[in-house]
């Protein structure tokens, strides 16, 4: 890029007759690796946030913010833009619009919807009295809608250590993956269209490497 501006200003002050850096193109770096939480840190999130709520009703609604984003992998629009018709919490399933309004069904765990359970009859109420027709699954302190920053609020105040929402997708589907789930699966409930995606999203433990080619290679 350097190159390109000296050479362009080089060319704009008639010092040179032609850019000869125009075509050129900056090396990719490395890819990144998506931050995976670790146990410590999970527990802290979910169980023993650093910083809790300023009211219980706010509490409940973070812990099933926490939970759901943990349990479900899906993105931090997504979240904000459930609606509470769209949760089934006696079959543990919600219905996500995700990316081109494509719609899809991701499972919850037993964790994950009893926090949902909870903020929906013991906290969700009194944030929204007044405010019947809000449609929205979790709301703020006046009762509209939550957005993407107050979920990155909530997560600085519970987090030991800085927590992007996405980080809590990552970590989804690297612990899924080293449970046993295959790639298939896991882009499925990611909403991803193609498997590269999925590929670059997730990453497989050493350990889980290990014990697959010990299980599965004659001389493993």
């Amino acid at each position: 890029a350097s190159l390109r501006k000296y050479f362009a200003f080089m060319r704009a002050t008639g010092r040179l007759s032609a850019n000869p850096a125009e075509r050129l193109t900056a090396p990719a770096g490395p890819a990144r690796l998506p931050a995976v939480l670790g146990s410590q840190d999970l527990e802290v999130l979910l169980d023993h946030p650093r910083v809790s709520a300023a009211s219980p009703e706010l509490e409940l609604r973070n812990v099933a913010v926490c939970e759901l984003l943990y349990a479900s992998g899906i993105r931090v629009g997504e979240l904000c833009g459930l609606d509470l018709a769209r949760i089934d919490l006696t079959r543990r399933l919600i219905v996500v619009i995700g990316k081109g309004n494509v719609e899809r069904r991701v499972p919850l765990g037993v964790p994950a919807a009893t926090a949902v359970r909870r903020w929906v009859r013991d906290g969700r109420p009194s944030l929204t009295q007044g405010r019947a027709s809000c449609p929205a699954l979790f709301v703020n302190q006046r009762g509209d809608r939550l957005g993407v920053r107050d979920v990155r609020r909530i997560l600085d105040q519970r987090s030991s250590t800085p927590t992007h929402p996405h980080a809590l997708r990552h970590t989804f589907a690297t612990h899924l993956l080293a449970g046993g789930a295959d790639l298939r699966t896991v882009q499925e409930l990611l909403g991803h269209q193609s498997l590269a995606a999925t590929q670059r999203y997730t990453r497989v433990t050493p350990e889980r490497l290990q014990g697959v080619h010990t299980a599965t290679h004659p001389r493993g």
